[in-house]
């Protein structure tokens, strides 16, 4: 089915339809260059994969014509968040050298533009979002409270 009109969206997302442009970093030293606000989207400049040095392997790697990269964010509540994807990507979200397990997988409303849904258990302090297997050089990005 074809979308005519753009759905509603939760309020944590609204800002999706407005999102800044932001580059990925290719390794931990650029990170802070890629820092993702909670509730802001971006559109995610990607790097082609096979120059990205990510921090664990990631489960789907993709190929070598996919697009990936790091980005960090930054909790001060411990709750749960979605990470919204415009792309079936793959993410891992990343804390002293591990990748935590999602709490939940789902979709964005039907015309909306959010492709994917994924919940993180999280408590305070810093956190790198890796993506990857990305069949584009770009995707829209957003982390927002859910709790």
């Amino acid at each position: 089915m074809a979308c005519t009109d753009r759905a509603p969206l939760p309020p944590e997302f609204a800002s999706w339809v407005t999102p800044e442009t932001l580059t990925a970093a290719g390794d931990r030293q650029s990170l802070p260059k890629a820092t993702i606000g909670l509730g802001r989207a971006v559109d995610a400049q990607l790097l082609p994969t096979r120059s990205v040095s990510y921090q664990i392997r990631p489960e789907k790697p993709g190929g070598s014509v996919s697009y990936g990269g790091l980005f960090t964010f930054r909790i001060e509540r411990t709750g749960t968040y979605r990470i919204g994807l415009g792309s079936a990507a793959w993410i891992d979200v990343v804390r002293e050298g591990k990748a935590l397990v999602s709490t939940a997988h789902g979709h964005g409303p039907e015309c909306s533009g959010i492709r994917k849904l994924v919940a993180f258990a999280l408590t305070p302090g810093t956190y790198t979002l890796q993506v990857s297997a990305n069949a584009d050089p770009q995707v829209e990005i957003l982390i927002a409270s859910a709790s």
